[in-house]
């Protein structure tokens, strides 16, 4: 493996001189600049990342943090946030943390080690020793999808209550009063927002909510399975829900899955609604009606913050909020007539 002696040599001027052309630190004439890129280029010579990190105070890296790899709404997410780092130089080491605060702690930590140049969190809960590893890092932070209370960071994320209020006034425009919702964990602000907009929905309509119609899952179709098996399995006292709204999509599939299994026909018998609108949403069986959230947008704004608070480190705080919309597809339809 070539050294900086190795072009310096080749290219018959100092290691100083190398340096500067690398680094950009001195003027270096053009003749001498070329020089010194082609016997780069020659000896496939490869400056040392931690060497220019030294020198700058930066080590154009950034950590990202995921709660759970599987869901295919984060890797919309990444996208995003990865285009724009690379347009702007930056590498971005991601981690998942599989839904466990104990794990995301120990990344922070590891991350910190590394000297990243800034993070960027989607959380996998409120967890006290999370909060307080993050406080410790002193590195700038974007905070994304998911709030954490009482964290001096940025934040970007959609307005999960509109959300929840879009979905549940579209069922109930279609004549449906007996609607479920099947919410994500409650120790998560985005899921505890969503259930609002459900109540609120309910609430502006008229309509009396029944907790009874309320399930808690993870943000799984596994999740979403267990909890649609419960509310179709409640005593014959209590009727069943016409509909459903879904915290998330993976949800709203695992859903529509527990119903079929039971002969239960989509809208026919029971309509569903998710929220996030991936990509698979559009083809599940029937199509998904799903609250959209602009999630590759969602990324590009948290890596920009993110690039602004590391250029200035001592700006005011952001609260970006975007606005979500509502797109229908075949698995919601109007209320049957014998549910009425």
């Amino acid at each position: 493996m070539s050294t900086i002696k190795d072009v310096a040599q080749h290219a018959q001027v100092s290691v100083a001189t190398v340096s500067h052309v690398i680094n950009d630190t001195r003027f270096v004439s053009e003749a001498t600049r070329e020089r010194v890129q082609a016997a780069i280029a020659a000896l496939r010579y490869v400056p040392s990342a931690l060497a220019r990190s030294l020198k700058s105070n930066r080590t154009h890296t950034i950590g990202m943090m995921i709660p759970n790899s599987s869901n295919p709404y984060f890797a919309e997410i990444i996208r995003g946030i990865e285009d724009t780092f690379y347009e702007a130089g930056f590498n971005v080491i991601l981690c998942n943390s599989d839904d466990d605060p104990i794990k995301q702690s120990n990344y922070v930590r590891l991350l910190t080690e590394k000297q990243v140049d800034g993070l960027i969190v989607l959380s996998s809960g409120s967890d006290v020793e999370l909060l307080d590893t993050l406080r410790a890092a002193r590195m700038p932070q974007v905070v994304v999808d998911r709030e954490i209370d009482d964290l001096a960071a940025d934040l970007v994320e959609v307005n999960h209550e509109a959300g929840g209020f879009l979905a549940t006034q579209h069922l109930i425009q279609l004549g449906h009063r007996r609607i479920a919702c099947i919410a994500g964990p409650q120790g998560l602000s985005s899921a505890r927002e969503r259930v609002q907009g459900y109540r609120r929905a309910l609430a502006e309509a008229g309509l009396t909510v029944d907790d009874r119609l309320l399930r808690s899952a993870d943000f799984t179709s596994a999740g979403g399975h267990a909890a649609m098996t419960s509310l179709l399995e409640m005593p014959h006292t209590a009727r069943r829900p016409s509909a459903v709204f879904a915290s998330n999509d993976l949800m709203a599939i695992g859903a529509i899955c527990a119903a079929a299994s039971r002969g239960l026909r989509i809208p026919g018998d029971v309509s569903v609604v998710g929220f996030d609108d991936i990509a698979l949403a559009a083809h599940s069986n029937p199509p998904l009606t799903s609250v959209v959230q602009p999630k590759h947008q969602t990324g590009q704004l948290a890596a920009q913050l993110l690039l602004e608070r590391i250029a200035n480190p001592g700006r005011a705080l952001q609260r970006t909020i975007l606005q979500p919309k509502l797109l229908v597809r075949q698995s919601s339809g109007p209320c049957p007539e014998a549910a009425r």
